[in-house]
């Protein structure tokens, strides 16, 4: 047996489990809208303000999650700034503090973008805001940055707890990749909900929706590696999680693609596959907390 099993366990609930999923979809909503940003087209342009005003108001409650988590709620400054010194504390070696500037970092960006928006719809009426969006160098520049920290967000949490002592967590160095592919299939599935009520264009649905088909595949073969990788203890863990485990491969992942492939047009049910994208997204997330936590 593994000796990860005789470690003791961090009693994470369901405060990091939302932010582990607010996480994802805050930074994969991001990045989704800074490559339509730069790569799409101009019709493509509600869905992109859209991505840009999911990811602040995400990301902020992530911060709140993990404050409300700490033991001292107050003493959340230390994990950035150094108590005695007050000097900014950056722990190379550490995923949780890269993690910490990381969070903070990307809110920056999602905020500035999240104001460009609200400029560019004529809620802030200050013209120089609008340079905070792309083509304007500036905006560029600010994407681009928040788009890797983005990335880094939604997949950080995984090799968070890969380097932890905990069985399973410790057990495979796939939980990154993981969680980054399910950020990506889990933001995708969000924009198309809520794009297709709000003035998304169709061509943009669809092409997200193609997007999320593709993602869903990867991320099917990103979880069958991730059970491989555990040898000995997938046992372990299937005896106990397997059968939510399974309604994550099903549910959240097969049917939504078995729904996109007999059902190319749209009808009055289309919504269901989205809806079971974000609930598997959220229910894999809480096999992975849960599972090892509890042991």
């Amino acid at each position: 047996m593994s000796s990860t099993f005789f470690t003791a366990a961090p009693h994470w609930r369901w405060l990091i489990v939302a932010y582990f999923f607010l996480g994802g979809l805050a930074g994969g909503s991001y990045f989704l809208a800074t490559v339509m940003d730069f790569f799409g087209k101009r019709e493509d342009r509600p869905l992109v303000r859209l991505a840009y005003l999911i990811a602040f108001p995400a990301v902020c409650v992530c911060g709140l999650l993990l404050t409300a988590d700490l033991g001292r709620p107050e003493r959340f400054w230390h994990m950035l700034v150094q108590a005695q010194t007050f000097r900014p504390m950056v722990k190379a070696y550490s995923p949780m503090s890269i993690g910490s500037w990381a969070l903070l970092l990307f809110s920056g960006c999602a905020f500035l973008s999240f104001v460009a928006v609200l400029a560019e719809r004529g809620w802030l009426p200050w013209p120089p805001l609008l340079r905070l969006n792309p083509p304007a160098l500036l905006g560029r520049l600010v994407t681009a940055v928040g788009a890797l920290l983005g990335l880094y967000l939604a997949g950080y949490t995984g090799v968070l707890l890969a380097v932890t002592n905990r069985p399973i967590w410790a057990d495979t160095t796939l939980l990154g990749l993981t969680f980054l592919i399910s950020a990506a299939s889990t933001s995708a599935a969000l924009l198309i909900l809520l794009g297709s009520f709000g003035g998304g264009s169709r061509d943009g649905i669809r092409a997200l929706e193609r997007l999320d088909a593709s993602v869903l595949v990867l991320e099917g073969l990103a979880i069958a590696a991730l059970v491989a990788s555990l040898g000995r203890v997938a046992m372990v863990w299937l005896n106990g999680w397997g059968l939510l485990l399974a309604g994550v491969m099903l549910g959240g992942i097969g049917l939504p693609l078995l729904l996109h492939w007999r059902r190319p047009s749209r009808d009055s049910r289309w919504w269901i596959g989205p809806a079971l994208v974000l609930l598997g997204g959220l229910t894999l997330r809480v096999v992975v907390v849960f599972s090892s936590d509890g042991l």
